[in-house]
């Protein structure tokens, strides 16, 4: 009985991990919600990623085209500048940490035959 106390005590002192925050929208990312986005698209040669809460991610795709974020939208300053980004951060801001939802269609990417 002893040992198994011990074990159960063993548990009890690892440590937490670190929570993660999303560049985007400053929230804490579920470990469930995350996602690697590549700031330049990996059919365009992109490598370095970043880690964003998943409704973020498909929103940044929702809006550009892979050719928009390889030549424009490669960082998330850039990102965060456009329009119907800031209107989406605003929106989900408020939202609780595991909140999930489809990316919000716009009227660029209506015109790209999305």
């Amino acid at each position: 009985m002893a040992r198994k106390n011990r074990d159960e005590l063993a548990f009890w002192d690892e440590p937490t991990p670190e929570p993660v925050f999303c560049p985007m929208c400053e929230r804490v990312i579920p470990e469930d919600q995350r996602d690697e986005h590549h700031l330049v698209p990996k059919s365009k040669g992109g490598k370095e990623t970043v880690c964003l809460h998943r409704i973020c991610h498909d929103q940044i795709h929702s809006i550009f085209t892979d050719a928009q974020l390889a030549k424009k939208f490669s960082t998330i300053k850039t990102i965060l500048e456009d329009p119907a980004v800031r209107t989406f951060i605003t929106w989900v801001r408020n939202k609780p940490p595991g909140f999930s939802d489809s990316a919000k269609e716009t009227r660029q990417s209506f015109r790209r035959g999305r």
